[in-house]
C-alpha cells in the first residue's frame, strides 16, 4: 500500500529539558501502512525524539506517538458522534490509558500535528516569508518554516481576530483557535516547526522553490485587515489554488 503523504506542524522545546529520549532513527518502511482493529500508521511507534539544531540551540519534539493515535481516535468520535467506531467502553478505556501516559512525564503531550496529503491554509498563519526554508529530505526536495512559540502564538492570535472581526463564520475562526490554543500550551521558547515533508512530492520541484504559501496567507489577512475584500480575494485564491488538487485527495478519503 503507498504511504499517504503527510504535512506535520511540531513543537520542538529545547533539548535541556526534555529529558534522555534516543534520537530517531528513520526506518524503512518500504511505503507501508500497519493496521490493527483500531489503528492505521505508517511510522515506527517506539518512544524517542526528532532532534534539531535552531539558531544555535539543540531543540528536541518528543513523537509520543501511541498519545498521538489515541487523542485522535477520540478527536474523530468526538467530531463525528453518529459513526460507530468506538463503544462507550471503549471510549472510556482510552481516557483512562490517555490520562495515565499523560501523568507519566510532563511532556507526554502531543507535540506534532499531522495532515495527510496537504497543508491547512490555517498553519501558515503562524509564519512570516522569512522562515521559510527549502532544504533535501529523504524523498527530495521539500520546505518547512521554523519560529518561536512567541512569535506563533501573536500571529495566529491576530489571523483569529482578523477573521472573527471581518465576520467569518464560527467554524472557520474556531479552527484558528484550536491552533491558537494548541501552540499556547508551550512555552514561548519552544520551536514551532511546519514541514510539508512527503506532501512535497506533490509537486514539481521548480514549484517548491517558488512556494509562498505564508506569504500569500498574511498577504489576504492584512488585506481583509483593511477592508480590501477584493485583494484579500486575490491573495486567498492564489494559495487556495496550489492546494486545492492535494487537498481534494482529503475530501475524496
Amino acid at each position: 500500500m503507498p504511504m499517504i503523504g503527510t504535512a506535520y506542524l511540531r513543537a520542538y522545546l529545547p533539548a535541556s529539558r526534555i529529558g534522555p529520549l534516543l534520537p530517531h532513527r528513520a526506518v524503512d518502511r518500504a511505503g507501508s501502512i500497519i493496521r490493527n482493529d483500531r489503528f492505521m500508521w505508517d511510522e515506527d511507534i517506539t518512544d524517542d525524539a526528532f532532534y534539531t539544531v535552531w539558531q544555535g540551540v539543540q531543540y528536541a519534539c518528543p513523537r509520543n506517538v501511541r498519545v498521538r493515535m489515541i487523542e485522535g481516535i477520540l478527536a474523530f468520535t468526538n467530531m463525528y458522534p453518529s459513526m460507530p467506531l468506538l463503544t462507550e467502553e471503549e471510549r472510556r478505556g482510552y481516557k483512562t490509558e490517555l490520562n495515565r501516559l499523560r501523568r507519566e512525564t510532563a511532556h507526554s503531550r502531543s507535540h506534532i500535528l499531522s495532515s495527510a496529503w496537504h497543508v491547512p491554509l490555517r498553519w501558515f498563519s503562524a509564519y512570516r516569508a522569512s522562515d521559510r526554508e527549502v532544504y533535501d529530505g529523504p524523498t527530495g526536495t521539500s520546505i518547512r518554516y521554523r519560529t518561536s512559540a512567541g512569535d506563533a502564538i501573536d500571529r495566529v492570535q491576530w489571523a483569529r481576530n482578523v477573521l472573527d472581526g471581518a465576520g467569518f463564520a464560527d467554524q472557520v475562526v474556531d479552527r484558528i483557535r484550536d491552533l491558537e490554543r494548541w501552540i499556547a500550551e508551550f512555552s514561548a521558547d519552544a520551536m514551532i516547526e511546519l514541514d510539508y515533508a512527503t506532501v512535497a512530492r506533490s509537486f514539481p520541484e521548480a514549484e517548491l522553490v517558488f512556494d509562498e504559501s505564508a506569504d500569500d496567507v498574511r498577504a489576504s489577512l492584512l488585506a481583509l485587515e483593511a477592508d480590501d475584500f477584493e485583494a484579500s480575494r486575490t491573495a486567498y485564491m492564489k494559495v487556495a489554488r496550489r492546494w486545492a488538487a492535494t487537498q481534494s485527495y482529503t475530501l475524496s478519503n
